[in-house]
């Protein structure tokens, strides 16, 4: 039996002026810098043989403040294919100024749709054509060995594996919202068939 442990990034500045990070490299704010920290001690008592990131700071510094206060010194691998969904042309601007701009079902539409793109950026779908890959390449051959994983990353990307691992529907995805520092803790068979998922809030 192999554990997986998913937490999306602590809260970031960007999130807390309701801006379009994508790929930005936005750092945590410290109410973020607080979620990891609740974050680890919902984790304590676990152990990690590895651990997982993207290349943007917000998940990075999420993953090392949980490191931290767990006393856990893993491998640490970090990959762009965990970046958050690139928003494009949205990048940076006010959601609530987007939405007056271009009409709210529009940006609905951008942001909560599975397979429709907002300009220059990626849909849901596309996201999940890179994530899912480097899942199965790198972190699914971790988990077949019986390994302890936690991975931590961005709403979109952490979306496509959650997506896979629950076997969702684009229709049922969409509703799927992932808190910030809110760790899910799936246990898997060697097949990664999900016998078992917890969410620690």
């Amino acid at each position: 039996m192999a554990t997986l442990v998913l937490v999306r990034h602590g809260k970031s500045l960007w999130n807390a002026e309701n801006r379009f990070t994508g790929w930005v490299d936005v750092p945590l704010t410290e109410e973020g810098r607080d979620e990891a920290r609740r974050a680890a001690r919902h984790l304590s008592g676990m152990r990690f043989d590895v651990a997982y990131t993207s290349v943007l700071s917000r998940a990075q510094e999420t993953l090392d403040i949980i490191l931290r206060e767990l006393g856990q010194k893993p491998p640490i691998i970090r990959d762009v294919a965990l970046n958050e969904r690139h928003y494009g042309d949205l990048q940076g601007l006010n959601k609530a100024d987007t939405a007056a701009r271009y009409g709210e079902e529009q940006v609905k539409l951008w942001r909560r749709s599975y397979d429709v793109a907002p300009p220059g950026g990626e849909s849901l779908e596309l996201t999940a054509k890179r994530t899912l890959p480097f899942f199965d390449r790198a972190i699914a051959g971790d988990l077949r060995q019986g390994k302890s994983v936690l991975v931590a990353a961005h709403g979109n990307s952490l979306r496509s594996i959650v997506m896979e691992l629950d076997a969702l529907t684009p229709e049922q995805v969409v509703a799927l919202e992932l808190a910030t520092a809110v760790p899910l803790v799936y246990e898997l068979d060697e097949k990664l068939k999900v016998k078992g998922k917890r969410v620690l809030t």
